[in-house]
């Protein structure tokens, strides 16, 4: 596998929060997805967040995203500039914070049949403004540093479900992302391709200084991770260190 583009190289890991959240509650009507949840995640660190459907689990990562807004409780990122509060941004700035600083993978991948593989990497980057020919570039380099080199020009539907997560794994961090948002990232995969899928997670997340949340029902996929979180009834009930 060749070098990841723009890679930096990080002799060690900080041990400072990217991401902090404290007292967070969500409530759809009378149904309590979060109830009073705190939640850190250090700069090149991995957490992974389990529980049974209805915990919680998803909420929790559409929140600590700036998808969601909590009904109470803060969520702090860090950024070169200080810390930003997300959840005091309004609609607009939380979008680009998400378009610009955020990247995610989710079990389907989400990715348009429409454009090629080259294409629905180099999106995100044409969407923010750079020249189609810059952003390909960019692109070309994060789909050859995730052994995808030569199938820029396929469609998404030529190819195999393992390749299409590591194709949507190069569009969430094209930009520059320092967190990664993965729902589920491996639910659709066989156990084989599930190794894969996490090998080129966690190497282009976390080994490169990177951090990474993870929403797994998979054990062996969270124990890839640093941390694992588990909720019930919208609480964390526990927490335990992999490695």
């Amino acid at each position: 596998m060749t070098s990841l583009p723009s890679a930096q190289q990080h002799p060690s890991v900080q041990r400072h929060p990217a991401l902090s959240a404290i007292g967070l509650t969500k409530a759809y009507g009378t149904a309590v997805a979060l109830a009073g949840v705190d939640f850190r995640l250090n700069v090149g660190d991995s957490v992974a967040i389990m529980g049974a459907s209805g915990s919680g689990k998803t909420t929790l990562l559409h929140v600590l995203a700036g998808i969601v807004r909590p009904d109470e409780g803060s969520v702090t990122f860090a950024t070169p500039h200080g810390p930003l509060d997300v959840t005091a941004l309004g609609e607009k700035e939380r979008s680009r914070l998400r378009r610009e600083a955020f990247g995610f993978v989710f079990q389907q991948g989400f990715l348009l049949p429409e454009l090629t593989v080259i294409e629905n990497v180099a999106l995100p980057l044409m969407l923010g403004g750079a020249a189609r020919s810059v952003a390909e570039q960019n692109a070309a380099g994060w789909l050859a540093a995730l052994g995808l080199a030569g199938f820029e020009a396929r469609r998404i539907g030529q190819l195999s479900g393992g390749q299409a997560q590591r194709v949507a794994i190069a569009r969430a961090q094209v930009t520059g992302a320092s967190v990664v948002f993965a729902d589920e990232p491996t639910g659709a995969l066989d156990s084989h391709t599930s190794v894969e899928v996490m090998d080129a997670l966690i190497g282009s997340t976390t080994g490169r200084g990177r951090s990474l949340v993870v929403v797994t029902h998979d054990e062996e996929v969270a124990a890839r991770c640093s941390r694992v979180l588990r909720l019930a009834d919208g609480c964390i009930v526990d927490e335990a260190v992999t490695r």
